[in-house]
């Protein structure tokens, strides 16, 4: 059974080591929880820790006061020695410092893309082309108008009285992780591209630095890509 470790860097638990802790694992005040914080801002049953397809992953349940993950809130999220997760007023570390000090060194040794023959590059996709194919039963073709409400029924996503392409169900765990990772990526690198963003006196016409609007596009190209790679992963290389 994977076992996880976690250094208290911040918080009244300051100084700890929750060493080795066989997985599942969850995060909270009440007595019950492997990794158990003296923290009043904790919830009773914070968040858990799971492995599941060759990787660990973090979900928060439903906490009054949220996860963070290196700074980021998050819900669910895949876990990598040396993250820093932010529960409570208490900073935790992932990992032990040898497993830190092992990523650390692999990541010095990436200053290059993935190659073919890099143990990534063989990873099995987490979504397959036929499950993008089902994605596209709905008619998509349509504008989006700013002034419809966002709405869900039924576990889909509306526009208005539009549904939105639906988001693919029983996801395992690392699934689920990787795809809330992906939407959270583009999501803040979009936000950080349209910040900077003025209008003319009326509010008719806005204008966006050019630099800006490069990242954008780069933006537009990465979907491009992530769209072809679902559906024809030997494709990634060209």
């Amino acid at each position: 059974m994977p076992v996880v470790t976690f250094q208290v860097l911040e918080g009244i638990d300051k100084g700890r080591i929750f060493r080795e802790l066989p997985t599942p694992v969850t995060i909270g005040r009440e007595e019950g929880n492997a990794l158990r914080l003296n923290d009043e801002r904790v919830s009773r049953y914070h968040a858990k820790v799971q492995f599941d397809n060759g990787e660990i992953i973090l979900t928060d349940l439903e906490s009054t006061n949220g996860t963070r993950v290196n700074g980021n809130v998050v819900q669910i999220r895949r876990l990598r020695p040396g993250d820093r997760i932010s529960i409570g007023r208490s900073l935790l570390l992932f990992g032990s410092d040898q497993e830190i000090n092992a990523r650390n060194a692999a990541l010095s040794g990436m200053s290059t893309p993935p190659t073919g023959n890099h143990p990534s590059s063989v990873l099995p996709s987490t979504i397959h082309a036929q499950t993008l194919a089902l994605q596209f039963d709905h008619d998509i073709d349509f504008d989006l108008n700013p002034q419809d409400k966002v709405t869900m029924t039924a576990g889909s996503l509306f526009v208005g009285t539009r549904p939105l392409p639906p988001l693919p169900q029983k996801l395992t765990p690392s699934q689920a992780a990787r795809l809330a990772e992906l939407l959270d990526f583009l999501h803040r690198h979009l936000t950080s591209a349209t910040e900077n963003i003025s209008t003319n006196e009326e509010g008719s016409f806005i204008t966006l630095r050019y630099a800006d609007w490069q990242r954008v596009l780069a933006l537009q190209m990465i979907l491009a890509r992530y769209v072809r790679a679902v559906a024809e992963p030997e494709t990634l290389d060209e």
